[in-house]
């Protein structure tokens, strides 16, 4: 006999035993489609995994977009503080300017006004000392005429003065 030369009869207990494991299989799927609907369990199950993903992709789209426009503020941050930097650099000359501006604007007022208070401060020293000078000239010249005036030449000048003032009243 060969080797493939089975009887049929001897196959026949094994086609009983696979037409009840199928048997058992068809009516363990019809049972668990029909009666416990794990069909639609499966489909539903499915629809959520697949609703998930898409929404899982969805928000991982959003992130990558919200990455990249970080990244892009990122990147433009840098030149925003240059910029920053360059305005605050700028606003600093012109202040710096405009300080230096009214410093001499202010030392001018302050000289112009020293030296009129210097001018008046020597109109001033002048008016005093023309003052003093002719105190003094007069003080000097009473000194001298009460030195060298004797008690009859103060005679004699009063007889002239009275003699004058008798021309005047004729």
């Amino acid at each position: 006999m060969s080797l493939f030369a089975v009887e049929w009869q001897e196959l026949l207990p094994t086609f009983a035993r696979i037409f009840n494991l199928l048997l058992f299989v068809g009516l363990l799927y019809f049972i668990l489609q029909r009666v416990f609907k794990l069909g639609e369990a499966f489909r539903a199950r499915q629809e959520g995994i697949r609703n998930d993903l898409m929404r899982a992709e969805e928000e991982r789209n959003a992130a990558v977009a919200k990455l990249e426009e970080v990244e892009g503020r990122l990147a433009r941050l840098g030149a925003e503080v240059e910029a920053i930097r360059a305005q605050a650099q700028r606003e600093a000359a012109e202040e710096r300017a405009r300080i230096e501006r009214a410093t001499e604007e202010e030392i001018r007022k302050i000289r112009e006004q020293a030296r009129r208070e210097i001018e008046s401060a020597a109109k001033a020293a002048r008016v005093e000392l023309r003052v003093f000078a002719a105190e003094q000239s007069v003080r000097f010249a009473e000194e001298l005429i009460r030195r060298d005036i004797r008690p009859e030449d103060d005679a004699h000048l009063v007889m002239e003065y009275v003699e004058e003032l008798g021309g005047v009243g004729r």
